[in-house]
């Protein structure tokens, strides 16, 4: 598994594509720094793009990388490899690329601004570390659903609509539900459904970082409440992980199952 991971990373290391995206977070940032002056309206600023734009390249690498490759991967499954080290290689190498070329594109910038004398390096890490969360969550998606659809126009329109469900109706879905029910406690019933959508999750735990929970209202009090303590965070956290944990374990097992 280590080789094909090894193999794969520095693939995709040479890609323009990585370089691409790393650029695109490197000019972005550099854009917003010198546009504001103010590190901590640029982490606001950079909020809004991490968790539209991770996701949905994470997605699209995904989908596209696995069709691209996947003479190669045939190749493979005729060696005497365990199927688990061939996909669990590819899927690591994939996220951990794009996960490096977003956090080098960020950082760098922040760097040279001198965030490290100031006091917003832990909010930089909670954007960081939710970005990078988004990437392997979304890459495990993405295989997930290239796994299932042999065809590849309906593997990327399922990986799409998966990612637009969950980053733009999900929210529609939730705020009509809160407003047709307006009259009735559902405070808690919002932090239950956030739970379930890593989107959702990931903005409320960089917004509880920025001390910008207020713009939420009486309900960003609640989030406050509960994901404010150390508790919160650990269950925030763990549930991000455990929206990596299970995409990764299904398409293994499809991959165990499915005659190639």
């Amino acid at each position: 598994m280590l080789k094909v991971l090894k193999y794969s990373f520095y693939d995709l290391s040479r890609s323009r594509w990585t370089y691409a995206y790393l650029l695109f977070f490197l000019l972005l940032t550099f854009g917003l720094l010198n546009f504001s002056h103010d590190l901590s309206k640029t982490i606001i600023s950079l909020m809004n793009v991490v968790l539209i734009l991770t996701p949905l390249i994470g997605t699209l690498f995904g989908a596209l990388y696995y069709y691209n490759s996947k003479e190669f991967i045939d190749l493979l499954l005729a060696l005497p490899l365990p199927r688990r080290s061939i996909f669990l290689g590819k899927y690591l190498g994939l996220s951990l690329s794009l996960s490096a070329s977003f956090v080098i594109g960020i950082l760098a910038p922040m760097l040279l601004f001198g965030i490290l004398s100031t006091g917003l390096v832990l909010n930089l890490v909670i954007l960081m570390s939710t970005g990078v969360l988004l990437t392997f969550i979304f890459t495990a998606i993405a295989f997930l659903v290239s796994i299932r659809f042999e065809h590849p126009i309906r593997g990327f329109g399922a990986a799409i609509f998966i990612w637009l469900f969950l980053a733009v109706i999900y929210d529609g879905i939730l705020l009509l539900i809160l407003i047709w029910f307006e009259h009735y406690p559902l405070d808690h019933f919002a932090l239950l459904m956030t739970l379930f959508n890593p989107v959702d999750l990931s903005r409320v735990l960089i917004m509880l970082q920025l001390d910008i929970s207020a713009l939420m209202g009486y309900t960003g009090a609640v989030f406050r409440k509960f994901l404010g303590t150390s508790l919160g965070m650990s269950i925030a956290y763990a549930t991000l992980l455990t929206w990596i944990i299970v995409p990764v374990f299904a398409f293994l097992w499809l991959a165990r199952r499915k005659d190639f």
